[in-house]
């Protein structure tokens, strides 16, 4: 049977990170964490452990610009990102990577329900999975929905058949590539050890009249 498929809404991407860029990030972080920027007093999350790698915003009130990663992990997020907005035919954007931070969690720690902005209110969010666990501890009741320590991001369709929340089960390399407004939450653990992501926002200016329809 052939058919031919017209998404609308909003789009979630998964890519998998290069073992190089994926390396790089993790050495980066465990070796400079004690001089890196805090970054808890600029992000929701209930994390003791919040840190700037990268920020090149408008805003220098809260946090000086730096950059602590080499170019080539600064590309290839830049690569993805560009693929994600040709992969959904935006057309005449602009881009500019704005801010980029790791959180670590530990049992009981959390990130609510929040979007992102960077110096535009129009741009990326992503989450970038650097350790896990190896275990995030019994899930107390109906433990066939397993919701220890999940990424869940919220589409803001909600017509018949539509598909409205995302859980993936994450492994170390994905990275999610998603829209500055879509609404998404990291829900506590209650084991050993801890959860490490790299979240990058990149602002993206482009005409929102010319990019309504899908050809």
């Amino acid at each position: 049977m052939k058919f031919n498929i017209c998404p609308l809404g909003q789009t979630v991407l998964k890519y998998q990170v290069p073992l190089d860029v994926f390396n790089t990030i993790n050495t980066i972080y465990e070796t400079k964490y004690p001089t890196l920027p805090p970054a808890n007093k600029q992000l929701v999350g209930k994390i003791e452990k919040e840190h700037s790698l990268f920020y090149q915003g408008k805003d220098t009130s809260k946090m000086h610009h730096h950059n602590m990663l080499p170019d080539n992990v600064l590309q290839w997020i830049d690569e993805a990102m560009g693929h994600y907005l040709d992969f959904n035919k935006i057309k005449g954007y602009t881009k500019s990577l704005n801010s980029i931070w790791v959180n670590q969690m530990f049992q009981h720690e959390y990130n609510p329900v929040h979007v992102h902005q960077g110096s535009l209110y129009t741009g990326l969010s992503s989450v970038m999975i650097l350790k896990l666990p190896e275990s995030f501890g019994v899930e107390y009741s109906s433990e066939h929905i397993v919701m220890n320590g999940k990424l869940q991001i919220m589409g803001s369709v909600s017509g018949q058949f539509a598909t409205c929340d995302y859980s993936p089960d994450i492994k170390e390399r994905d990275f999610y590539i998603f829209p500055y407004d879509m609404r998404h939450c990291v829900y506590p653990f209650n084991g050993p050890g801890y959860r490490r992501t790299l979240a990058a926002n990149m602002d993206v200016d482009y005409n929102p009249i010319i990019n309504r329809g899908r050809n």
